[in-house]
């Protein structure tokens, strides 16, 4: 049924004013945020704790309130989860986003509110429409299907009173009747919990479709694009999908994905990176030609900005917008109408433009490597990996590198772990051009790698095909949600996928 589709063009498409106030004002917008977040709070357990009754200012609130990790909040959220009312938000919390952190292996239930729903999550979701609307006023965009690829979607019963799923599940489940009309695939679909089955269903279900965009995790997406080419013996995703012309992006970087999506997509799509997660959306790219995300500033999100340098300090010190500078990279610290409290999300990000305020995410907090003083960020090899594939016309599928400690005899080095599309005829060859790339884009790696004295060679292996699928399932991991580690400052990912490798590699020998 396209009867809805006019209509929330239009309205998508008038909304923009909306978007430029708070971006014209964004002080003001987050001082109003703050304001509300702790009317709201002083009626809770955690407000009466830190007296927010007391607290009237910015400063104050810092100075009250400790900067939490998940661990730190956890008796509060068993709390509600044994019946008690009002304890970090005072409304009531009937729904939880079980969110597993790439390198984690125990969930977080994260407490999601109606505001929090309403007032974050799908409030960014129509802003998202809004600015690509803005940005490509003749778009078409909701004449067609929208393709989610989320993750499991299951929804369960945590305890009487209580639901958890993925982030999408509970999304999908409180989103308003007309979604449907303009969403693929059926519900029986979009929620299955076993995900290999999954994907199949998926292309099966939604080649004939008129899909004009999809959303999900760049490499769960790519193993779908490829099952739906396969499966309609067309090469182009524009083939199958004549008014397809979106892909929004988020989860793991894309850059080193970008030409591959082109060339399997084919001309006429835009891409759109999103920066949303279980805690909250957080911004979204609003011109699809340049780099950086919107900073969504009046959406039941109050933000701070914590130098990395910062982190693992007993008062670390954060600032606020008027503070942050281009290019340098912070870690995020939220407080959120869904009962988070100064809480340490775990990303790192850099802000492109200050006017308006734009952001990238540039990694985590405890993903990179600095074994030697190199201070690499998944930022840096996402881009070096990027250009060196491009150089040498290979397709990354994934990958993860960790320090080669010192020894007596050798110096340091990284490991590094890549499943190509097609392996490179030259490794060596590859390698250089890799660790070329990484040194003109880090100063400190490039220090550490002269004369090879601190850090020699990266050492490469072309991993199995399929190698990192059989670790994230074997981690209980698969699906859109779950990423594989790109950096470790410890050995203990590379380690178990050497070892997946190593037997994946011993059977294929079995097999010729």
């Amino acid at each position: 049924m396209k009867i809805f589709s006019p209509a929330l063009s239009r309205l998508a498409r008038l909304r923009y004013w909306r978007i430029e106030h708070w971006e014209k004002n964004p002080m003001a917008a987050q001082r109003e945020v703050l304001q509300d977040l702790i009317t709201h709070g002083q009626y809770t357990q955690f407000g009466r704790k830190y007296q927010f009754a007391e607290i009237f200012n910015i400063r104050k609130f810092k100075e009250t309130v400790p900067i939490h990790e998940y661990e730190d909040l956890k008796p509060y959220i068993e709390q509600i989860l044994e019946g008690e009312e009002s304890v970090l938000w005072n409304t009531p919390v009937e729904w939880f986003a079980k969110s597993s952190g790439t390198t984690n292996d125990k969930s977080k239930f994260i407490p999601l509110t109606r505001e929090s729903i309403e007032d974050n999550h799908f409030q960014g979701s129509k802003d998202v429409l809004t600015i690509y609307y803005n940005d490509l006023p003749n778009s078409d965009l909701l004449m067609g299907k929208g393709l989610v690829i989320g993750g499991s979607h299951q929804v369960h019963p945590l305890k009487e009173g209580f639901q958890y799923g993925d982030l999408s599940a509970v999304l999908l489940q409180n989103s308003p009747f007309w979604s449907a009309f303009i969403r693929t695939p059926e519900l029986s679909i979009a929620l299955m919990d076993e995900w290999e089955s999954k994907i199949e269903s998926l292309a099966q279900s939604t080649i004939n479709e008129d899909v004009s965009s999809i959303a999900g995790v760049p490499t769960w997406t790519m193993v779908l694009l490829k099952r739906i080419l396969e499966i309609s013996g067309k090469k182009t995703i524009k083939e199958v999908w004549p008014n397809f012309e979106l892909y929004i992006h988020g989860g793991v970087s894309f850059t080193p994905y970008k030409n591959e999506f082109r060339k399997i997509i084919g001309e006429g799509c835009h891409y759109l990176e999103i920066y949303n997660a279980s805690e909250g959306f957080f911004a979204a790219q609003d011109r699809v030609d340049e780099e950086g995300m919107l900073l969504f500033l009046n959406h039941g999100i109050f933000y701070e900005f914590m130098p990395i340098e910062e982190y693992g300090k007993e008062n670390p010190l954060t600032i606020g917008l008027n503070k942050v500078e281009i290019g340098k990279n912070y870690a995020i610290i939220i407080s959120t109408n869904g009962g988070l409290w100064r809480y340490l999300v775990g990303d790192t990000v850099q802000f492109t433009c200050l006017e308006p305020y734009r952001i990238k995410v540039s990694g985590r907090l405890k993903q990179f490597i600095n074994a030697f003083g190199e201070e690499v960020i998944a930022d840096n090899t996402d881009k070096a990996i990027s250009e060196a594939c491009a150089e040498f016309g290979l397709t990354m599928i994934d990958y993860t590198a960790a320090p080669i400690y010192m020894s007596d005899n050798n110096s340091g080095a990284h490991e590094w772990l890549i499943e190509f599309e097609k392996d490179p005829q030259d490794l060596l060859s590859f390698t250089i051009c890799l660790d070329k790339k990484l040194q003109a884009l880090n100063s400190d790696y490039e220090a550490k790698r002269h004369k090879d004295i601190a850090l020699g060679l990266p050492k490469i292996t072309s991993v199995q095909k399929g190698c990192f699928h059989e670790w994230l399932k074997r981690k209980g991991k698969l699906g859109g949600q779950h990423k594989v580690p790109r950096l470790s400052n410890e050995r203990l990912y590379l380690e178990e996928i050497k070892i997946i490798n190593e037997q994946m590699s011993r059977e294929s020998e079995l097999k010729n």
